[in-house]
């Protein structure tokens, strides 16, 4: 099957799912407060993706004051800080991070400042120069306020930016940015992105001469048993 090809003046780029695996640390962290809550952790961890922790709390508690999620959140961001075993990049997103090193990219994460360096630290990660963290917006993935800001910031229209994202909440929040959405992980694969990739060994970067960005995004091949070995190679052309 040839590959799926997008081409891009900027990339936009979520942490957790699509370029860190942190669900481990996720999971213990939020049913412990779930469990906290006499709630049943499994429903909590359907939602937790994606969003701010205290827009997850609304979510599951709705009729409970906000001041007591926004507390809760800022203790809930301190256990995850502290915790990262477990934590390692997606398959792939080294190689990505290295091919996009040039190009203009933004990290846009539902993480503190904090949480986020210490999880890219974690995965070998480069942090972006660019990014827009907890700190940056007044509101949380599904709301797109992130992902236009980080467009803003890097100079480029919305619709000139592709969004890389594995959660219902971050894709809807690329999609209300006017912005089109590749989805990495199995999250993402029933949410119906603009183009999907089990990891991120299926995309080659390819940096064109006239300032736009090519993403070639291969099929993963029918009973390939694991990752591949990274293809996120750059091209100059």
């Amino acid at each position: 099957m040839p590959a799926t090809v997008l081409t891009a003046r900027a990339l936009l780029l979520d942490m957790d799912g699509t370029l860190v695996n942190s669900d481990a640390v996720v999971e213990r962290c939020w049913r412990r407060w779930a469990l906290r809550e006499g709630l049943d952790p499994e429903a909590a961890l359907k939602v937790v993706h994606g969003r701010q922790g205290y827009a997850t709390m609304a979510v599951l508690l709705p009729d409970r004051p906000m001041e007591q999620n926004y507390a809760d959140n800022r203790v809930m961001l301190a256990e995850e800080t502290a915790d990262t075993d477990g934590v390692v990049p997606i398959a792939g997103a080294p190689a990505f991070m290295d091919a996009i090193a040039g190009l203009p990219h933004a990290l846009v994460t539902s993480a503190d400042e904090a949480l986020a360096r210490t999880r890219m630290n974690a995965s070998g990660l480069r942090m972006p120069v660019t990014r827009v963290t907890a700190e940056s917006v007044g509101a949380s993935k599904p709301d797109p306020e992130g992902f236009l800001k980080g467009a803003a910031e890097l100079g480029f229209a919305p619709a000139d930016c592709v969004v890389f994202e594995d959660s219902e909440a971050g894709i809807a929040a690329g999609r209300a940015a006017g912005m089109r959405v590749v989805g990495v992980g199995p999250r993402a694969a029933a949410l119906s992105p603009d183009a999907h990739v089990e990891d991120l060994t299926q995309l080659r970067v390819e940096a064109v001469a006239d300032g736009s960005i090519r993403l070639h995004i291969s099929a993963r091949q029918p009973g390939a048993g694991g990752p591949r070995s990274a293809t996120a190679g750059l091209r100059q052309s």
